[in-house]
């Protein structure tokens, strides 16, 4: 079975813990600059996902020009880091981040299953809106949350460094309506360089779905490849959430 059936499932359930206490501030996103140790007591946790024998890798290394950054490798493998947000998107809020990567993958295709990876991404999480869920969404998710014991959020828009997918396009993930992927980079003309990404979430899930968003839940990092088999390197500095 293929991992990604399972990653939107378990990048939910991560974040069903406390993400739903909407009387509390808003959690800031932890600096990768600023981090002691790549441990969860420090904001960020290991998202892993069920029948994958293998994570990608993550470390806190020195880089000449970012300083303290997040090195990740991917090797026929699939996990990420994840942190959780309790934030109302307003009418606008501005995601800002910078990454670099060393390759695409050149079976990599965000239309197709087989080549749903990336060597870099990011996976921005929205609450679960109920009202406006079918009436099988909200029995499906009424059997998950009985196995596991929690509400899961909704909707999500994966910002990717895509292969084939021409930048700014945006897509329905191959796995699941529910998530959205949008071509921040695409293709090898910046290759390892740093690059510097700033999106309106609100805007771009207007985009993608239609509608304003609902609260933000949370936001995760993820380069995979298990679909494709191939290996990824790949290297992401702060990430900042911030009102125009």
């Amino acid at each position: 079975m293929t991992v990604h059936h399972w990653q939107p499932i378990a990048v939910l359930l991560f974040l069903a813990v406390g993400a739903s206490a909407s009387g509390q501030p808003p959690n800031p996103i932890p600096r990768f600059s600023e981090l002691p140790a790549l441990t969860s007591e420090h904001g960020w946790e290991p998202l892993e996902f069920p029948d994958i024998g293998r994570q990608s890798q993550y470390e806190l290394v020195s880089d000449p020009d970012q300083g303290q950054v997040i090195q990740a490798r991917a090797d026929n493998s699939a996990s990420g880091l994840i942190t959780r947000v309790s934030l109302e998107p307003g009418d606008s809020l501005i995601l800002r981040w910078r990454w670099k990567v060393d390759n695409t993958l050149e079976k990599g295709d965000a239309r197709r299953k087989s080549g749903d990876d990336y060597p870099a991404r990011i996976y921005v999480a929205f609450e679960f809106e109920p009202e406006k869920a079918s009436w099988f969404e909200r029995t499906k998710r009424k059997t998950i949350s009985a196995l596991f014991g929690e509400d899961l959020p909704g909707k999500a828009l994966n910002y990717i460094w895509a292969n084939r997918l021409p930048q700014g396009e945006i897509v329905a993930n191959p796995f699941t309506d529910d998530t959205m992927m949008i071509a921040v980079n695409s293709g090898e003309e910046e290759l390892g360089q740093w690059v510097t990404v700033e999106r309106d979430i609100v805007a771009d899930y207007r985009a993608a779905f239609g509608e304003d968003p609902p609260r933000l839940v949370g936001v995760a990092i993820m380069s995979d490849t298990d679909n494709t088999g191939e290996m990824a390197r790949a290297w992401y500095g702060d990430i900042s959430l911030s009102r125009r």
